[in-house]
Protein backbone atom coordinates (compact mmCIF):
# COMPACT_ATOMS: atom_id res chain seq x y z
CA UNK A 1 0.00 0.00 0.00
CA UNK A 2 1.43 3.19 -1.08
CA UNK A 3 2.15 6.05 1.81
CA UNK A 4 0.22 9.58 2.05
CA UNK A 5 2.52 12.13 1.11
CA UNK A 6 3.48 14.40 3.67
CA UNK A 7 3.28 17.45 2.28
CA UNK A 8 0.95 20.80 2.08
CA UNK A 9 0.46 19.96 -1.79
CA UNK A 10 -1.99 16.91 -1.20
CA UNK A 11 -4.44 16.53 1.14
CA UNK A 12 -7.72 14.45 1.14
CA UNK A 13 -10.81 15.95 2.64
CA UNK A 14 -14.21 14.13 3.82
CA UNK A 15 -17.27 16.00 3.65
CA UNK A 16 -19.84 15.37 6.17
CA UNK A 17 -22.33 12.96 4.77
CA UNK A 18 -19.91 10.23 3.86
CA UNK A 19 -18.97 10.23 8.27
CA UNK A 20 -20.36 6.87 9.56
CA UNK A 21 -23.18 7.15 12.14
CA UNK A 22 -26.33 9.81 12.20
CA UNK A 23 -24.90 11.79 9.80
CA UNK A 24 -25.01 8.78 7.19
CA UNK A 25 -27.76 7.58 7.65
CA UNK A 26 -29.93 10.74 7.57
CA UNK A 27 -28.03 12.17 4.29
CA UNK A 28 -27.33 9.14 2.27
CA UNK A 29 -30.76 6.97 3.46
CA UNK A 30 -33.61 8.99 2.81
CA UNK A 31 -33.38 8.53 -0.99
CA UNK A 32 -33.09 4.77 -0.72
CA UNK A 33 -36.27 5.05 1.33
CA UNK A 34 -37.91 7.02 -1.33
CA UNK A 35 -37.03 4.57 -3.88
CA UNK A 36 -37.66 1.72 -2.64
CA UNK A 37 -41.11 2.69 -1.12
CA UNK A 38 -42.19 4.21 -4.72
CA UNK A 39 -43.14 2.10 -7.94
CA UNK A 40 -41.45 0.94 -9.62
CA UNK A 41 -38.83 0.82 -7.11
CA UNK A 42 -35.30 2.37 -7.71
CA UNK A 43 -32.09 2.84 -5.98
CA UNK A 44 -29.67 5.72 -6.83
CA UNK A 45 -26.53 4.69 -8.43
CA UNK A 46 -24.63 6.20 -6.29
CA UNK A 47 -24.94 3.22 -4.23
CA UNK A 48 -22.94 1.24 -6.74
CA UNK A 49 -20.10 3.07 -5.44
CA UNK A 50 -18.15 1.38 -2.60
CA UNK A 51 -15.22 0.20 -2.82
CA UNK A 52 -15.41 -2.99 -4.35
CA UNK A 53 -17.79 -1.12 -6.75
CA UNK A 54 -15.30 0.91 -7.52
CA UNK A 55 -13.00 -1.31 -8.51
CA UNK A 56 -15.32 -3.29 -9.99
CA UNK A 57 -16.32 -0.45 -12.69
CA UNK A 58 -12.84 -0.19 -13.57
CA UNK A 59 -12.46 -3.60 -14.45
CA UNK A 60 -15.77 -2.75 -16.75
CA UNK A 61 -14.41 0.05 -18.25
CA UNK A 62 -11.36 -2.96 -19.98
CA UNK A 63 -14.19 -4.92 -21.25
CA UNK A 64 -14.28 -5.56 -25.33
CA UNK A 65 -18.24 -4.96 -25.20
CA UNK A 66 -17.69 -1.06 -23.12
CA UNK A 67 -16.63 1.09 -25.84
CA UNK A 68 -16.94 4.42 -24.11
CA UNK A 69 -14.03 4.28 -21.91
CA UNK A 70 -11.63 3.27 -24.84
CA UNK A 71 -13.29 5.49 -27.40
CA UNK A 72 -13.04 8.58 -24.90
CA UNK A 73 -9.37 7.75 -24.18
CA UNK A 74 -8.84 7.87 -27.59
CA UNK A 75 -9.81 11.45 -27.74
CA UNK A 76 -8.43 12.56 -24.74
CA UNK A 77 -5.14 10.97 -25.93
CA UNK A 78 -5.51 13.04 -29.78
CA UNK A 79 -6.83 16.26 -28.58
CA UNK A 80 -5.31 17.26 -24.38
CA UNK A 81 -3.03 19.21 -25.72
CA UNK A 82 -5.67 21.10 -27.97
CA UNK A 83 -7.42 21.34 -24.83
CA UNK A 84 -5.01 22.42 -22.57
CA UNK A 85 -3.90 25.47 -25.10
CA UNK A 86 -7.08 26.76 -25.44
CA UNK A 87 -7.47 27.33 -21.58
CA UNK A 88 -4.03 27.98 -20.88
CA UNK A 89 -2.87 26.62 -16.75
CA UNK A 90 -5.92 25.76 -15.10
CA UNK A 91 -6.89 24.58 -11.72
CA UNK A 92 -8.50 21.29 -12.65
CA UNK A 93 -11.47 19.57 -10.70
CA UNK A 94 -12.90 16.29 -11.95
CA UNK A 95 -16.11 14.75 -10.80
CA UNK A 96 -16.21 10.97 -10.80
CA UNK A 97 -12.54 10.48 -10.88
CA UNK A 98 -12.05 7.44 -9.94
CA UNK A 99 -8.53 5.47 -10.67
CA UNK A 100 -7.90 9.09 -12.89
CA UNK A 101 -6.53 6.83 -15.91
CA UNK A 102 -7.70 8.92 -18.53
CA UNK A 103 -7.11 12.11 -16.53
CA UNK A 104 -3.62 11.68 -16.76
CA UNK A 105 -3.63 12.24 -20.66
CA UNK A 106 -5.14 15.67 -19.60
CA UNK A 107 -1.99 16.29 -16.21
CA UNK A 108 0.30 15.24 -19.54
CA UNK A 109 -1.11 18.20 -21.58
CA UNK A 110 -1.16 20.82 -18.53
CA UNK A 111 2.33 19.68 -17.41
CA UNK A 112 3.63 20.42 -20.67
CA UNK A 113 2.80 24.11 -19.95
CA UNK A 114 5.65 24.00 -17.28
CA UNK A 115 3.63 26.10 -14.45
CA UNK A 116 2.12 24.90 -11.08
CA UNK A 117 -1.41 24.09 -11.21
CA UNK A 118 -4.17 21.80 -9.01
CA UNK A 119 -6.07 19.04 -9.30
CA UNK A 120 -8.97 18.22 -7.20
CA UNK A 121 -10.32 14.58 -7.48
CA UNK A 122 -13.64 14.30 -6.63
CA UNK A 123 -15.21 10.54 -5.80
CA UNK A 124 -17.36 8.87 -3.48
CA UNK A 125 -15.20 5.95 -2.71
CA UNK A 126 -12.75 7.10 -0.32
CA UNK A 127 -10.25 4.15 -0.81
CA UNK A 128 -9.63 4.56 -4.65
CA UNK A 129 -9.67 8.20 -4.51
CA UNK A 130 -7.12 8.13 -1.75
CA UNK A 131 -4.96 5.60 -3.54
CA UNK A 132 -5.35 7.01 -7.07
CA UNK A 133 -4.52 10.64 -5.44
CA UNK A 134 -1.04 8.95 -3.76
CA UNK A 135 -0.13 7.73 -7.16
CA UNK A 136 -0.48 10.34 -8.88
CA UNK A 137 1.53 12.75 -6.45
CA UNK A 138 4.33 10.34 -6.76
CA UNK A 139 4.35 10.23 -10.48
CA UNK A 140 3.80 14.38 -10.82
CA UNK A 141 5.91 15.68 -8.12
CA UNK A 142 5.12 19.20 -8.26
CA UNK A 143 1.15 18.59 -8.83
CA UNK A 144 -0.81 20.00 -5.98
CA UNK A 145 -3.78 17.82 -5.21
CA UNK A 146 -6.72 18.47 -3.02
CA UNK A 147 -8.92 15.06 -2.99
CA UNK A 148 -12.58 15.92 -1.95
CA UNK A 149 -14.60 12.40 -0.96
CA UNK A 150 -18.22 13.05 -1.34
CA UNK A 151 -21.21 13.36 -3.97
CA UNK A 152 -21.11 15.98 -6.64
CA UNK A 153 -23.74 17.90 -5.17
CA UNK A 154 -21.79 17.71 -1.83
CA UNK A 155 -18.04 18.76 -3.59
CA UNK A 156 -19.86 21.12 -5.92
CA UNK A 157 -21.21 23.13 -2.59
CA UNK A 158 -18.00 23.01 -1.09
CA UNK A 159 -16.13 24.30 -3.84
CA UNK A 160 -14.82 28.03 -3.04
CA UNK A 161 -16.49 30.28 -5.89
CA UNK A 162 -12.99 31.98 -6.49
CA UNK A 163 -9.94 29.75 -7.65
CA UNK A 164 -6.29 31.17 -7.57
CA UNK A 165 -6.85 30.21 -11.03
CA UNK A 166 -8.48 29.94 -13.57
CA UNK A 167 -10.80 26.73 -13.38
CA UNK A 168 -11.73 23.89 -15.55
CA UNK A 169 -14.51 21.31 -14.07
CA UNK A 170 -14.33 18.13 -15.89
CA UNK A 171 -17.04 15.01 -16.18
CA UNK A 172 -15.92 12.69 -18.09
CA UNK A 173 -17.48 9.17 -19.21
CA UNK A 174 -20.74 10.29 -19.80
CA UNK A 175 -21.75 9.69 -16.20
CA UNK A 176 -23.88 13.19 -17.00
CA UNK A 177 -26.03 10.13 -18.62
CA UNK A 178 -27.18 9.12 -15.47
CA UNK A 179 -28.95 12.14 -14.38
CA UNK A 180 -32.70 12.40 -14.98
CA UNK A 181 -33.78 15.57 -16.89
CA UNK A 182 -34.71 17.70 -13.88
CA UNK A 183 -31.17 16.45 -12.74
CA UNK A 184 -29.32 17.02 -15.23
CA UNK A 185 -30.81 20.50 -15.65
CA UNK A 186 -29.74 21.30 -12.03
CA UNK A 187 -26.30 19.98 -12.32
CA UNK A 188 -25.84 22.26 -15.40
CA UNK A 189 -26.65 25.05 -12.64
CA UNK A 190 -24.52 24.04 -9.94
CA UNK A 191 -21.55 23.53 -12.23
CA UNK A 192 -22.21 27.71 -13.70
CA UNK A 193 -22.30 28.44 -9.82
CA UNK A 194 -18.80 27.21 -9.56
CA UNK A 195 -17.51 28.97 -12.43
CA UNK A 196 -16.34 32.43 -12.71
CA UNK A 197 -16.12 34.21 -16.01
CA UNK A 198 -13.91 33.04 -18.41
CA UNK A 199 -13.80 29.17 -16.56
CA UNK A 200 -14.12 26.46 -18.90
CA UNK A 201 -16.53 23.21 -18.08
CA UNK A 202 -15.17 19.45 -20.59
CA UNK A 203 -17.97 16.90 -20.61
CA UNK A 204 -17.98 13.54 -21.58
CA UNK A 205 -20.90 12.56 -23.41
CA UNK A 206 -21.85 9.14 -25.14
CA UNK A 207 -23.89 9.61 -28.42
CA UNK A 208 -26.40 7.79 -29.96
CA UNK A 209 -26.15 4.63 -31.53
CA UNK A 210 -27.33 0.65 -32.66
CA UNK A 211 -29.35 -0.70 -30.30
CA UNK A 212 -27.44 -3.98 -30.54
CA UNK A 213 -24.23 -1.97 -29.71
CA UNK A 214 -25.33 -0.40 -26.53
CA UNK A 215 -27.18 -3.75 -25.27
CA UNK A 216 -24.02 -5.80 -25.41
CA UNK A 217 -21.77 -2.70 -24.20
CA UNK A 218 -23.93 -3.36 -20.47
CA UNK A 219 -24.85 -7.06 -20.88
CA UNK A 220 -20.98 -8.44 -21.22
CA UNK A 221 -20.14 -11.65 -21.64
CA UNK A 222 -18.36 -12.47 -18.50
CA UNK A 223 -20.94 -10.66 -16.22
CA UNK A 224 -18.87 -7.82 -14.62
CA UNK A 225 -21.68 -5.70 -15.24
CA UNK A 226 -23.80 -8.12 -13.25
CA UNK A 227 -21.65 -8.63 -10.35
CA UNK A 228 -20.91 -4.63 -11.02
CA UNK A 229 -24.88 -4.23 -10.23
CA UNK A 230 -25.71 -6.91 -7.52
CA UNK A 231 -22.86 -5.57 -5.69
CA UNK A 232 -25.25 -2.38 -5.03
CA UNK A 233 -26.87 -4.72 -3.02
CA UNK A 234 -23.87 -5.77 -0.72
CA UNK A 235 -23.20 -1.79 -0.16
CA UNK A 236 -26.98 -1.30 1.01
CA UNK A 237 -26.64 -4.21 3.81
CA UNK A 238 -22.87 -2.98 4.84
CA UNK A 239 -24.00 0.72 4.61
CA UNK A 240 -27.34 0.33 6.25
CA UNK A 241 -28.01 -3.34 8.08
CA UNK A 242 -29.85 -4.83 5.47
CA UNK A 243 -30.58 -8.19 4.85
CA UNK A 244 -30.86 -8.29 0.90
CA UNK A 245 -30.00 -11.85 -0.77
CA UNK A 246 -27.91 -10.88 -3.75
CA UNK A 247 -28.60 -14.47 -4.78
CA UNK A 248 -32.68 -13.60 -5.45
CA UNK A 249 -31.79 -11.25 -7.77
CA UNK A 250 -30.80 -10.81 -11.51
CA UNK A 251 -29.21 -7.89 -13.96
CA UNK A 252 -30.79 -7.38 -16.68
CA UNK A 253 -29.77 -4.30 -19.13
CA UNK A 254 -31.93 -2.70 -21.79
CA UNK A 255 -31.92 -0.04 -24.65
CA UNK A 256 -34.98 2.29 -24.18
CA UNK A 257 -35.69 2.93 -28.09
CA UNK A 258 -38.00 5.70 -27.08
CA UNK A 259 -36.47 7.39 -24.15
CA UNK A 260 -32.73 7.03 -25.81
CA UNK A 261 -31.34 5.41 -23.02
CA UNK A 262 -30.11 2.14 -21.43
CA UNK A 263 -31.94 1.23 -18.36
CA UNK A 264 -30.61 -1.22 -15.54
CA UNK A 265 -32.33 -3.54 -13.34
CA UNK A 266 -32.28 -5.75 -10.32
CA UNK A 267 -35.09 -8.27 -10.99
CA UNK A 268 -36.36 -10.03 -7.76
CA UNK A 269 -36.48 -13.87 -8.43
CA UNK A 270 -39.02 -14.77 -6.12
CA UNK A 271 -41.20 -13.38 -3.76
CA UNK A 272 -39.34 -11.65 -1.27
CA UNK A 273 -38.98 -9.32 1.72
CA UNK A 274 -36.59 -7.19 3.57
CA UNK A 275 -34.54 -5.56 5.89
CA UNK A 276 -33.02 -2.25 6.24
CA UNK A 277 -32.43 -2.02 10.10
CA UNK A 278 -30.64 1.26 9.83
CA UNK A 279 -33.51 3.12 7.72
CA UNK A 280 -36.23 1.27 9.10
CA UNK A 281 -37.75 -0.02 6.05
CA UNK A 282 -38.75 -3.27 5.19
CA UNK A 283 -39.24 -3.38 1.71
CA UNK A 284 -41.76 -6.08 -0.42
CA UNK A 285 -41.20 -7.74 -3.53
CA UNK A 286 -42.81 -9.94 -6.00
CA UNK A 287 -41.66 -12.26 -8.18
CA UNK A 288 -40.06 -10.93 -11.46
CA UNK A 289 -40.83 -7.33 -9.98
CA UNK A 290 -37.88 -4.90 -11.18
CA UNK A 291 -35.56 -2.31 -9.07
CA UNK A 292 -34.20 0.67 -11.44
CA UNK A 293 -30.55 0.96 -10.44
CA UNK A 294 -29.55 3.10 -13.19
CA UNK A 295 -30.17 5.26 -16.57
CA UNK A 296 -27.54 5.64 -18.63
CA UNK A 297 -29.10 8.13 -21.30
CA UNK A 298 -27.29 9.10 -25.13
CA UNK A 299 -27.17 12.33 -26.06
CA UNK A 300 -27.06 14.17 -29.54
CA UNK A 301 -24.26 16.84 -30.37
CA UNK A 302 -26.10 19.80 -31.25
CA UNK A 303 -29.42 18.98 -28.63
CA UNK A 304 -26.15 19.29 -25.74
CA UNK A 305 -24.62 22.58 -26.82
CA UNK A 306 -27.75 23.97 -26.87
CA UNK A 307 -28.62 22.84 -23.26
CA UNK A 308 -25.01 23.93 -22.29
CA UNK A 309 -25.89 27.30 -23.65
CA UNK A 310 -28.75 28.15 -21.77
CA UNK A 311 -26.57 27.83 -18.55
CA UNK A 312 -24.63 30.48 -19.79
CA UNK A 313 -22.07 27.77 -20.79
CA UNK A 314 -20.64 28.56 -24.46
CA UNK A 315 -19.80 25.47 -26.53
CA UNK A 316 -16.50 26.35 -27.75
CA UNK A 317 -15.01 23.16 -29.40
CA UNK A 318 -15.87 19.90 -29.26
CA UNK A 319 -13.70 16.98 -29.56
CA UNK A 320 -14.93 13.39 -31.20
CA UNK A 321 -14.10 9.97 -32.52
CA UNK A 322 -14.12 9.09 -36.04
CA UNK A 323 -17.18 6.74 -35.31
CA UNK A 324 -19.23 9.88 -33.54
CA UNK A 325 -19.84 7.56 -31.00
CA UNK A 326 -18.13 10.18 -28.04
CA UNK A 327 -17.71 13.20 -27.44
CA UNK A 328 -16.15 16.01 -25.04
CA UNK A 329 -17.23 19.26 -25.35
CA UNK A 330 -15.63 22.00 -24.08
CA UNK A 331 -17.40 25.20 -22.99
CA UNK A 332 -16.72 28.46 -21.31
CA UNK A 333 -18.64 30.72 -18.54
CA UNK A 334 -20.22 33.79 -19.98
CA UNK A 335 -21.56 36.18 -17.42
Amino acid sequence: MLNEPKTEKFKIEYLQSLETGKDAKQSWGQDVKEGLNQYPKSIPPKYFYDDRGSLLFEQICQLPEYYPTRTEASILKQYSGEIAQITGTCELVELGSGSSTKTRLLLDAYEQQKKGFKYMPIDVSAGILKESAIQLKQDYNSLDILGLVGTYDEALSHLDSFASQRRMVFFLGSSIGNFSDVAYDNFLDKIAQVLNNGDYFLLGVDLQKPKSILEAAYNDSQGVTATFNLNMLNHLNNRFKGNFDPNCFKHKAIYNEEKKQIEMYLLSEKKQKVNLEALNLAVSLEKGEKILTEISRKFDVEDTKYKLASKKLKPIKIFTDENQWFALILSQAIK
